[in-house]
Formats: C-alpha cells, structure tokens, sequence
C-alpha cells in the first residue's frame, strides 16, 4: 500500500526542467600542426627514415682536361618513430537515455577538441629545440616589428627551407601591428605552401614572403615563446 506524503514542493517536483543544447569550452587558435611537414606511414610502419643530403659544388671545365675532382651526395638520415594518443570515455546507458540530445556526438567533439590541442601544444614544445636550440632575441621581449623583421632576416640569411612561417600568441602579434602599417591579411593572400582552408583562421599577415599565424596555446605574458620555422623543420 502506497502511502501520500505531502511536501510543500509538490507544485515545484510536478513540474519539467528543460535542458537546452550542451555549450562547448572555448578552444585556442591551433595551427601548428598545419604549419608542419605531414608524413603517412602505411600499414604495419611505426617509423620513418628522412634522409638529407648536402650540396654539391660545381666546377669550371677547361678543354681538353679531365674533370678530376668528385662530389659527394652527403646524405644523413633521422628516423621518425610514431606514438599514439588517445582518451577514455565512459558512458552509461542511463546517461544515453536521459540526455535530450546525442551524447556520442558531444563526447566526440570534445575529444576531437582534445586531440587537437595535443597536437598543436606537442608541435610547440619542439620550438626550443629549433636552430640548433638557439634562440633568437631574449626573454620578454617584444615582438616588434622590427624584431619581426631581424628574425626574417636571419631566416633567410640561414637559408631556411621554404615555406617558412612565424607563429606567436595573439598577444605578441598585436604588439607586431601596434603604430605600424602592415598591410592586413585581407588584402594580402596566405602565400603559396600553406593550405588555405586549414589555415586562414589564424593567419594574420606577410612580411617579407614569410606568414605570421596566432596560436593561443602558446603561454601567454613575459614566458612566451614563438618561434620561425621551414615547414620541414617538423614532421606530423
């Protein structure tokens, strides 16, 4: 037998809660990925061997008199060697039902969310080991214009790779633009190299042939570290 207990909520309990679609936490810009070299392996594969060879040097010919002298290919190899990432969701079969919309599609977007900021925070923490783990300028200082421009320089004066690209926190590019007159990216096409869909997000502007991009999973304030690369300095 069924006993009736009054409460002074019975109004409140009869009536329904509306949830409404589930909000997601806002992510950072994360282009690095994309800024770097992609390498498939196939089947079976767990790493890859890049090979690099050096220059060679041509000579002037003089008639009549053999060429002597040879060149060698220089090659030197690095091996690649891939690891996995991955997350553990659980969920209930109470979960599923009482949600009022689908929750495998939630759950999905958030780990899609999570894959990519590991992605574009492991392609930064390589930025220390570029140019040999050199850096370039010193701690807390502004990314100028005219330090922009230094980096550019010694960029090319290096002979690195093309396409190069710079990459910095939001915060650190708007010091770049402050009191200057670069041209906005609006009018200035992402440069050839990089793709288009992928990264306009996040492009701000060219200087001198090479892009700037924003990346907000850089650490922000006086910590900030940037970095200009080829796109072959890393591979994905």
């Amino acid at each position: 037998m069924a006993i009736q207990t009054a409460t002074t909520g019975q109004l409140a309990n009869a009536q329904r809660i509306a949830i409404e679609q589930a909000r997601y936490t806002a992510e950072h810009s994360a282009p690095c990925v994309n800024l770097v070299e992609h390498m498939r392996l196939e089947q079976g594969e767990k790493s890859v061997v890049v090979p690099n060879v050096g220059q060679m040097t041509a000579s002037s010919l003089t008639d009549g008199v053999d060429l002597v002298a040879s060149e060698d290919i220089g090659m030197t190899t690095t091996t690649l060697t891939t690891s996995e990432v991955g997350l553990k969701v659980i969920l209930t079969d109470k979960l599923v039902r009482q949600q009022n919309e689908d929750m495998f599609r939630v759950v999905g977007r958030q780990m899609g969310d999570a894959v990519a900021r590991k992605k574009d925070t492991d392609v930064i923490s390589l930025f220390s080991a570029f140019n040999g783990g050199t850096t370039l300028g010193v701690s807390g200082a502004s990314l100028t214009l005219q330090n922009l421009g230094a980096c550019i320089a010694f960029a090319k004066a290096n002979k690195f790779p093309s396409p190069v690209s710079v990459v910095h926190h939001p915060n650190a590019i708007f010091r770049t633009v402050l009191n200057t007159t670069l041209i906005p990216s609006l009018t200035n096409p992402l440069p050839h190299g990089f793709s288009e869909d992928l990264l306009r997000d996040f492009y701000k502007f060219v200087l001198n042939q090479v892009a700037v991009f924003e990346d907000g999973n850089i650490t922000s304030g006086v910590a900030a570290v940037g970095a200009i690369f080829s796109m072959s300095a890393a591979g994905w």
